[in-house]
Formats: C-alpha cells, sequence, structure tokens
C-alpha cells in the first residue's frame, strides 16, 4: 500500500471554486481503480492551505490516476487557484495504533 499526500495552497478568494471542484469530484477520485480511502484536510492556522490523503493499492495505480482523463480534468480546475507550488509524498506507513 501507499499513501499519498499532497500539500496545497490556494489564494484565499479561490478556496470556495476548489472545494466545489473537490466535491464535485471526490467520489470519482474514491472509487478510482487503487484507491481505498480519501480525505481533504485543511490547515487550523493557515486557512488557505490544504491536504489531500489518500491510500492505493500500488504506484502503478496512483500513476494510472495520474495520467487519466480524471486528474487532468480535476488538476486543469485546481492549477490556477494555487498561490504557491504545491508537493506531494508517496510514504509507506509504518505504524498505526487505534
Amino acid at each position: 500500500m501507499l499513501v499519498r499526500i499532497v500539500k496545497m495552497s490556494f489564494e484565499p478568494s479561490k478556496i470556495k471554486e476548489f472545494l466545489a471542484n473537490f466535491e464535485a469530484n471526490k467520489s470519482k477520485i474514491r472509487g478510482f481503480e487503487g484507491c481505498n480511502f480519501l480525505e481533504l484536510y485543511r490547515d487550523q492556522n493557515n486557512t488557505n492551505i490544504f491536504f489531500t490523503y489518500s491510500y492505493w493499492n500500488s504506484e502503478d495505480d496512483l500513476n494510472n490516476y495520474r495520467h487519466s482523463d480524471l486528474f487532468k480534468s480535476v488538476w486543469a480546475k485546481t492549477k490556477p487557484l494555487f498561490n504557491a507550488k504545491p508537493e506531494a509524498w508517496s510514504v509507506s506507513k509504518v505504524a498505526s495504533l487505534k
């Protein structure tokens, strides 16, 4: 399993537009083959900063999504809203406590 974390910083005036786009596409992203989990987080202090947190079966599944028409469509609407370059990490879970 691969965990993907993406940090995105938006122009404050563009946050509603980002949230509407995420809302319209979140089920499609979560339903994409190989995606097992998807969450969106918002920084409590810097409220224009968001993180997506997703679980993928494999790097191939993530790459299939990243090269899909769905990703290209979502990213085309998201990219112009940024006020800083997004950052992304693919990580492996080391420990999980419940």
